[in-house]
This record gives structure tokens, C-alpha cells and sequence, in this order.
């Protein structure tokens, strides 16, 4: 738990879906245990709606970001791609939307996490390029969309020494949940490649000129291991600094 006495505030971005399935109009998602992770950890989140007139308040109002995963991907266009993948799928309205909050959040220099899709975006964000989908650029690439489920580890990833991460977790070797088909592929300095997974694909990333600014490839709001808990633990006391 966050050993402040104040709560922060954590921002959590949402997916926004066409009408149909849960309502006849657009509606928002966000699975639920983003928000539990949140919680238990010491924070109070808030589910943040993609209303672009909005971030100025957003970023004034919370504390900390998540940038959270979903079923599609950053445009390729953003980071220097003129070739789409035929896998690619995309959804402008939140990209926009999440480039845009994450960058004022960098701007105030308060906490940001990406996770999965989220990591791959702050990535973008901090000037990096992404892998448009692994199994046709990583050679003997692991099941990176596991068979099992989400609430279990699907592989291993190895921490880098020396790193935020690594300080946070306390271990070089973390077993990880993995839902995604694209990655991180390069990253300028001052950023940090904090975790790798045995594949070779990049798993995590720091900003170590930033007080707390991390994106990690896998979920740890599924909490499956005590380094996730402790992540968010990190997180969130950042927060409330």
C-alpha cells in the first residue's frame, strides 16, 4: 500500500467501442481489475472518457497516468512506417486521444504507465519505433499471444540490472502474462530497455530522466506474481509525491 496519507488520483485511459454488443451506442470499456489494481495499492483511479478538450483538466486533475492495453495498435505512420501490416488495426480517436495526455503528462513530469498496448505507445510518445507484428520479424519468436490464460504467466522475461525496474522488483528473472502481437523495437537514449524476454523481444522501458515513467509489455494488474504487486505499489506512491 501507498504509505502517504493522500490518495492520488490516477487517470486510466479507456477503450471506446462502436454500438452494438453491451449498448445500441458508442460506449466505453476498461476491464475491471486496471481499476482493483489501483485500488489496492493506494490510489484512487478514474476512468478518463477520450474528449481531446478535456486533457488540459485531466492532466491538472490527476495525479498519475495508466495507459492501459486494448485490441488494436498504434499507427505505424506515427513512428516513420509508411507500410501498414495487414494485421494492423486501428483506432485514431484513442490514439490521439492517449498520445496526447501522455505527453502532458511528461510535460508536468508526473508518473506514467504503459501497459501492453500502453507501453507500446509511450514508446512511441518518448520518440521509439515498434515491431508491426513479431511473428514476421522475430525469429523463433514465443507464443507472445499465450494459449493460457490471462491470468497465468505465459513466459519469462529478464530484468536488466542496474535498472528503475529492476529496484522496484528486486529480481532479474519475472514470469509474465502476454496478450500482444507487436513490441517495442528500438527506443533513443535517454530511454531504457529494462526487461527483455528470451525471444529478444523488448518487454520493458524507462525514462530515467523522469521521476517515474515506465511501460512494461505484459498486464500487472492481474497481479500473478509479487513483482507485479510491487510495481503498482511503485506506481502509485510516485503518485502521491
Amino acid at each position: 500500500m501507498c504509505s502517504s496519507d493522500k490518495k492520488p488520483i490516477i487517470g486510466i485511459s479507456a477503450d471506446r467501442e462502436d454500438a452494438g454488443g453491451y449498448s445500441k451506442f458508442p460506449w466505453y470499456a476498461l476491464r475491471e481489475n486496471y481499476c482493483t489494481a489501483v485500488v489496492e495499492a493506494g490510489g484512487i483511479p478514474v476512468i478518463l472518457p477520450s474528449a481531446i478538450e478535456l486533457i488540459g483538466r485531466y492532466a491538472y486533475m490527476i495525479d498519475g497516468l495508466v495507459v492501459s492495453g486494448g485490441a488494436f495498435d498504434v499507427d505505424p505512420r506515427l513512428f516513420g512506417d509508411e507500410i501498414v501490416h495487414d494485421t494492423v488495426v486501428l483506432k485514431a480517436e484513442r490514439t490521439d486521444f492517449e498520445m496526447s495526455i501522455t505527453q502532458a503528462l511528461l510535460d508536468m513530469n508526473k508518473p506514467v504507465f504503459g501497459i501492453c498496448g500502453g507501453q507500446q505507445l509511450l514508446a512511441v510518445a518518448l520518440g521509439g519505433t515498434l515491431i508491426q507484428h513479431i511473428p514476421d520479424e522475430v525469429t523463433d519468436a514465443l507464443a507472445h499471444e499465450q494459449p493460457n490464460p490471462r491470468d497465468e504467466a505465459g513466459h519469462e522475461v529478464t530484468v536488466t540490472e542496474g535498472t528503475q525496474l529492476h529496484s522496484i522488483v528486486g529480481t532479474t528473472t519475472l514470469a509474465v502474462n502476454s496478450a500482444h502481437h507487436q513490441a517495442v523495437k528500438a527506443v533513443p537514449d535517454p530511454i531504457i530497455v529494462n526487461a527483455v524476454a528470451p525471444d529478444g523481444v523488448i518487454e520493458g522501458i524507462e525514462n530515467p530522466t523522469r521521476a517515474w515513467c515506465i511501460g512494461v509489455q505484459w498486464h500487472p494488474e492481474f497481479q500473478i506474481s509479487e513483482g507485479d504487486r510491487l510495481i503498482n505499489q511503485s506506481f502509485i506512491s510516485a503518485c502521491a509525491q
